[in-house]
């Protein structure tokens, strides 16, 4: 599995984000989260985009560090 599971994980356990939070913002289930997060699904394309965009509405410095971690690893 990819990338974008082991930055979220790591961004969401960093600034106490609930799954469910990011699940709520995004218009997503909370399932859909916990696989991306525990890799066992990887989040498509647009995905990507949506989860950034949910982190900066719940805080930004959080979608920076997830677009950080994605891009860099």
């Amino acid at each position: 599995m990819g990338k974008a599971g082991v930055a979220l994980k790591q961004v969401l356990e960093t600034y106490n984000i609930p799954q469910n939070q990011l699940a709520v913002e995004m218009g997503t289930g909370r399932p859909n989260v916990h696989r991306w997060i525990n890799e066992q699904a990887d989040p498509v394309g647009d995905k990507i985009l949506a989860i950034r965009d949910a982190l900066q509405k719940i805080n930004p410095e959080a979608a920076a560090a997830f677009t950080k971690l994605y891009w860099e690893a």
